[in-house]
């Protein structure tokens, strides 16, 4: 043959088988894949199959005493026999019809028997599951509820035997704990007589009824005495001890109704007796808190009884010391008003100053008022000296809050007063400068006054006499006389001290010149100069003299400055 159509032919051929194989190593990969799928269900299958629910039966069967199981037994025989005959045959069947579909490579309806079964197995599988544990619930039952009350017995002797031990920190509630001993007691007996009858739907019932209430007793147990003892022993002793310092108090003159004592108690004790009464049902909600509430009261009591005798004290003293300082107050207002007149006529004061006054007195009458009642109620003990002191203290601040403005408004006064004396003093001593400025004039005989100083003299002169006007005037303008003392004090010190200048410059002339004179023989020039510098101080030009003599004498004498003490 021609290679060219052999050799395509041969390739062709190649190819072909090479498909062939491929196909049927796939197709075996994929029945075996089904099979093994196959398989695995057939092993669920006969997982179910092995679930102990038939012994479990038969454990029940024994237990049955009671109606209520035997129609529950029944029930579950039922639904055992529709999975073990119905739905596991079933199950058999449709896992050979898949089987059978494989080996003839219908794979497509073997992918869907697969599935319904895989379906009908899962819900198999919950059915028996949940069967098993329906059934188990009995069968564990017994065990299970023995080992629970075991426990619970343990439990209950320890608080039988704490009861016993401590009845007596019970008191009032020993007859209901006993009961509800009894009560457990009984309960236990009905155990047993449920376990007998197999009658567990009333065993669990029961079970949780015990176990409730034993917990509540031991909780009970375990608080009740401290509650009892704070009910039947210590609220009652503070009740005799809060009525005996009561009683005492009201005796010995301490007005106590505010604190309704009587009233309290009477609601403290209705309290307790309630509070026992639900006790004695095992309530002890909130008994703890309002117990400890009601001992926290006669604390408070307690502290109102210290409160109110160190108070009576306290008023007793402090309305003695307010009474001193009112009455002092009262006195300085008294003469304040007594000389208000001679005041008024004596010193310009405003109507407000005075109105001013007039408010103090007002508020003053009015301490005065509130200071008798207080006073008498102390004395008549008709309120409680711990409300007194309050009001005392608040009295007393009113007081010195008065007397604070009135030392302010005396003070106002009082520097009228003190103003109207200093100007008598300046006036006094300006005088006095005045004086002796003039006589010191005198004195040295100065040859020459300047008309300037006359002027300053007269203007001193009448700055002086405006003083003495207004000193005379009545009332006093305080405001003026201390620009008018103000006044005259600075002119005449101008005065005072222009007279001592022109004393020292006649001395200092005077003393030149005749400490010259020893040069006058000697030297013409300062002949000359002197003669001048005499001349000038004829005229009452000191300065120009002393500067004349200072020049000429320097020329033959360099001391003559610093002997004189001059200036250059």
């Amino acid at each position: 043959m021609d290679n060219k159509i052999v050799l395509p032919m041969i390739v062709f051929l190649t190819v072909f088988i090479l498909l062939i194989i491929v196909l049927l190593v796939l197709q075996n990969k994929r029945r075996k894949k089904f099979k093994h799928t196959i398989e695995e269900l057939d092993y669920e299958k006969n997982k179910l199959i092995g679930v102990p629910i038939l012994s479990e039966l038969s454990k029940v069967r024994d237990l049955v005493k009671t109606d209520d199981l035997k129609q529950k037994l029944n029930e579950w025989d039922e639904t055992f026999k529709d999975i073990k005959e119905g739905k596991i045959d079933t199950l058999t069947d449709l896992i050979t019809e898949a089987d059978f579909m494989i080996d003839r490579k219908d794979y497509q309806n073997a992918l869907k028997k697969i599935a319904y079964i895989e379906i009908l197995l899962e819900s198999l599988k919950k059915k028996t599951e949940s069967l098993l544990e329906e059934v188990k619930v009995i069968t564990k039952s017994e065990e299970r509820n023995r080992s629970i009350i075991t426990k619970l017995k343990a439990i209950y002797r320890e608080c039988e035997s704490k009861y016993e031990r401590t009845k007596k920190d019970y008191g009032p509630l020993g007859d209901s704990i006993e009961s509800f001993l009894e009560n457990i007691d009984s309960g236990f007996k009905k155990f047993e007589s449920y376990m007998d009858k197999n009658d567990y739907v009333s065993v669990e019932k029961l079970v949780l009824s015990l176990e409730k209430d034993i917990n509540t007793l031991k909780d009970f147990l375990d608080k009740a005495p401290d509650l009892v003892l704070i009910a039947t022993l210590m609220i009652p002793n503070k009740i005799e001890e809060t009525k005996t310092l009561y009683f005492r108090m009201q005796r010995d003159g301490f007005p106590l109704d505010y604190l309704n004592i009587e009233y309290n108690i009477k609601e403290i004790q209705n309290k307790v007796s309630t509070i026992l009464e639900q006790m004695k049902t095992f309530n002890l909600e909130n008994a703890d808190i309002e117990l400890k509430t009601m001992l926290e009261y006669f604390n408070t009591i307690f502290n109102s009884f210290d409160k109110e005798r160190e108070s009576k004290d306290i008023f007793r003293e402090n309305i003695k010391k307010l009474k001193k300082k009112l009455e002092g107050v009262n006195k300085v207002v008294y003469d304040i008003y007594l000389q208000m007149d001679d005041i008024k006529s004596t010193y310009d004061l405003s109507d407000a100053e005075i109105s001013k006054f007039n408010v103090i007195s007002k508020n003053l009458e009015k301490i005065n008022e509130d200071y008798k009642v207080l006073f008498e109620h102390g004395k008549g003990r008709t309120f409680a000296y711990s409300k007194l002191v309050e009001e005392l203290d608040g009295l007393g601040n009113r007081l010195t809050r008065l007397q604070d403005d009135l030392d302010y408004r005396l003070k106002s006064i009082t520097s009228m007063k003190d103003d109207e004396s200093r100007a008598k003093e300046q006036l006094n001593m300006i005088q006095n400068l005045l004086i002796q400025s003039k006589n010191k004039l005198k004195e040295y005989k100065i040859p020459v006054i300047p008309n300037s100083y006359y002027i300053e003299l007269e203007e001193a002169g009448e700055a002086i006499r405006e003083i003495i006007k207004e000193l005379a005037k009545k009332p006093i303008v305080i405001k003026i006389l201390n620009i008018r003392v103000d006044t005259a004090r600075d002119l005449v010190f101008k005065i005072y001290n222009k007279t001592n200048d022109i004393v020292k410059s006649v001395i200092t002339c005077e003393n030149l010149i005749t400490y010259g004179n020893r040069y006058r023989s000697t030297y013409d020039e300062i002949n000359t100069a002197l003669n001048e510098a005499e001349d000038l101080f004829r005229k009452g030009k000191y300065k120009q003299s002393i500067d004349t003599s200072i020049k000429a004498l320097s020329t033959v004498d360099d001391t003559v400055i610093s002997r004189f003490e001059l200036e250059k």
